[in-house]
């Protein structure tokens, strides 16, 4: 081929190709965009959302742009909300506990709420922590949300041994205030919670919790 069909190919090709990149690159876009709207207001998305249809830059790039245009609300490094608004409260924004789980689905990992973050939760405490600590088997970190933090530490499998959402709970809240420490008010507003747990669940968790704190559990097994 002489040099004057390579000047007149390559050009050409040149522009085929930046057009293949622009469609390509519109189309993932898009693509990311929908699936978004089929989640639905209200959902938490990573960029490991999409992987299948691109890199986790490409992902990136895309949520960065949908955010930019007001599509997507950021909710933390990577994290992004596809808002749900309301005419009395403006932009709903998921709890902390909501986002917890968000990243621990994401990441296949176990999260169980702890320290004074897991009173709160039961109602042991009115002091409302900035930040959400849980323990987890997945990775440790601290992921900033607006003023507040959720803090993930790592911990042995034993300690997310228990299956009751409330006696589960109810064990890590004792953990925090101690053992010796349990007033009186704070064992019966535990037993009242309890008796919302499956039965059992509470003789599965016996089996998991120190045993000042069997003791409390107990306490919330009806006699057969």
């Amino acid at each position: 081929m002489e040099n004057s069909d390579l000047t007149d190919t390559c050009p050409k090709c040149l522009l085929y190709l930046g057009q293949l990149w622009i469609m390509k690159k519109t189309s993932i876009h898009n693509k990311i965009e929908t699936r978004i709207k089929e989640k639905g207001r209200g959902a938490i998305v990573f960029p490991s959302d999409f992987l299948d249809l691109g890199s986790t830059e490409v992902a990136k790039k895309v949520l960065l742009r949908l955010e930019h245009k007001g599509f997507l609300k950021r909710l933390a490094f990577g994290i992004y909300l596809y808002p749900k608004h309301s005419n009395l409260l403006g932009t709903l924004t998921p709890s902390l506990e909501e986002i917890a789980i968000a990243i621990a689905d994401r990441d296949a990992a176990r999260i169980i709420p702890t320290g004074v973050y897991a009173l709160n939760r039961l109602g042991l405490s009115t002091q409302v922590p900035l930040n959400a600590v849980y323990l987890t088997d997945g990775a440790a970190r601290k992921i900033k949300v607006g003023n507040r933090t959720i803090v993930f530490k790592k911990t042995t499998p034993k300690n997310l041994a228990a299956v009751g959402p409330i006696s589960s709970l109810v064990i890590q809240a004792l953990k925090a205030i101690g053992e010796e420490k349990v007033e009186t008010y704070e064992e019966k507003k535990i037993l009242e919670l309890l008796q919302k747990e499956k039965q059992i669940n509470i003789k599965k968790d016996l089996m998991v919790a120190p045993e000042w704190i069997r003791k409390i559990l107990r306490k919330a097994i009806n006699p057969e």
